[in-house]
């Protein structure tokens, strides 16, 4: 290799003059023209190009990841059963409406089946959503403000103008432009800060945090130890129901003769709406229950059913043999789960030398508060009409169930947190030998 001309220096290849390059963190602007280029879906022809740019189309990659998953087996079944004379004079194309409705539902936008909506959201397609939000912005997003609000925006329109090919009217507009922008905000905000070389969200959110008091930001962490631990027991719950109702779901398999794709397509609708059981299993868990239809009512102590729909989903509810007994005490779980929440803020708070003797207690509010509001919002999701008739009624009563975790969250807590905290148990006892001076005096 000839020999380097006199003054100039040459630097190994991915490195610099003031050292190795950060492909991953290091701005486009500040790179080297090598380390411009992205090995980003969409994203490697536009190398320079402006961040909202990049924004919109990792925004239109995630949608279209998501929608796909939906809409190719509904595309398939309909391929697979195109000869059958029934279905004489329906398009393919009626396939990709029905499931882009069923996409645009899971943002929140209810579709119409006949002259039923159908107003449960199936929480199933939003994580579905979610997900494909956090892998795009994963694999083609840049860490910017520009990047994530252009893709908020922009998944966000994209949902809307879903919404009104399908024929959901303004309201299904407006509903889809809310949920859209949710579920954008969510899924790619977690996907920018889990790319490679990206801060972590507490970093991220740090500016905003500190403009909150100690006390609330650590009851928000520790409604996030209560929401998992509730959650995960409800979803544990469910796989137990599943099993135990094991043969009325075979029953009701077999009761509909599906074949193979028909099977397929069938499974996939429930994982749509598995979610949704899952949240129904929290209401149970804390006592209030939920209903399937008119007249029906599941609950750790009591349980009244009646006649439902062939849906071998529905197979898995829990029956008589569940109820009463050890179950009544189900709601003791979400007690634990706000104990569980109520040591993490101990071992939050106890090393916080500006504590004051109230900060567990107020810690303690806020995080049953969350909890409260954040089980009430997805009951509230999860509830309302799936058909005609009797099953216009589902789901749980979203005020009570909110107001009974948040009560229970906030009894757990303070059984844990409140004694264990140095500074209030000082507190306590320098009020109570005042009071017991006066007394004497």
């Amino acid at each position: 290799m000839p020999d380097s001309p006199r003054g100039v220096r040459r630097s190994a290849p991915g490195t610099g003059d003031h050292g190795p390059v950060n492909l991953l963190t290091t701005n486009a602007d500040e790179a080297p023209p090598r380390a411009r280029a992205s090995s980003a879906f969409f994203v490697s022809a536009l190398d320079g190009s402006p961040r909202w740019v990049t924004g919109a189309l990792m925004a239109l990659q995630g949608a279209l990841l998501s929608l796909l998953v939906v809409v190719l087996p509904a595309v398939a079944a309909y391929v697979a059963t195109s000869a059958d004379p029934a279905n004489e004079g329906v398009e393919w194309f009626r396939s990709v409406v029905v499931a882009t409705a069923l996409w645009v539902a899971g943002h929140g936008v209810p579709p119409t089946v006949g002259t039923v909506t159908v107003t449960v959201v199936p929480l199933g397609v939003t994580l579905l959503a979610v997900f494909g939000c956090w892998a795009s912005a994963r694999r083609s997003g840049a860490l910017a403000r520009a990047t994530y609000v252009a893709g908020v925006v922009t998944y966000a329109l994209v949902v809307a103008v879903l919404a009104l090919l399908v024929g959901t009217g303004v309201a299904g507009v407006l509903r889809g432009l809310v949920g859209g922008a949710l579920v954008a905000a969510t899924g790619l905000g977690l996907g920018l800060v889990a790319r490679p070389g990206s801060p972590r969200l507490r970093v991220v959110l740090a500016p905003a945090l500190r403009r909150l008091p100690p006390a609330v930001v650590t009851g928000l962490g520790a409604a996030t130890v209560a929401c998992a631990s509730v959650v995960g027991v409800a979803a544990l719950l469910v796989a137990g129901w599943a099993y135990l109702g094991r043969g009325t779901v075979q029953a009701i398999a077999d009761g509909l003769a599906l074949d193979v794709l028909g099977g397929a397509v069938l499974a996939v609708a429930q994982l749509a709406f598995l979610p949704v059981l899952v949240v129904w299993a929290v209401s149970w868990l804390a006592g209030p229950g939920f209903a399937v239809g008119a007249g029906t009512h599941f609950a750790p102590d009591a349980m009244t059913g009646g006649t439902l729909p062939a849906v071998p989903l529905l197979g898995a509810l829990p029956g008589a043999d569940v109820t009463g007994g050890p179950a009544a005490f189900a709601p003791l779980v979400v007690v634990a789960a706000g104990a569980l929440a109520g040591w993490w803020l101990h071992r939050a708070t106890r090393r916080d030398p500006a504590r004051r003797a109230w900060t567990v207690s107020v810690a303690c509010v806020v995080a049953a508060a969350t909890s409260g509001v954040a089980v009430a919002l997805v009951v509230h999701l999860a509830s309302g009409a799936i058909g005609p008739g009797r099953m216009a009624t589902t789901g749980a009563s979203a005020l009570l169930v909110g107001a009974v975790v948040a009560g229970e969250v906030l009894l757990g807590a303070l059984l844990v947190a409140a004694p264990a905290d140095a500074v209030l148990r000082r507190a306590v006892a320098t009020r109570l030998r005042s009071l017991a001076h006066r007394g004497r005096a």
